[in-house]
């Protein structure tokens, strides 16, 4: 390809693709998110559980 040629277009189908590989992507992020979220909050609950058995403990 020479210097200062254009790139050559992606085709409908191409497109069509790289949208959705980009759905996808943003779906598996969204999900990743979720399970960081739901992993953090989880350790919390553990963590107030034992604090409270501690201080209430015989």
């Amino acid at each position: 390809m020479p210097d200062g040629a254009p790139p050559p277009q992606p085709s409908e189908r191409e497109r069509a693709a790289e949208q959705r590989r980009l759905a996808q992507e943003t779906r598996n992020e969204r999900q990743v998110w979720y399970f960081l979220a739901y992993f953090l909050f989880g350790i919390h609950i553990i963590a107030f559980v034992m604090i409270y058995a501690v201080k209430h403990g015989s």
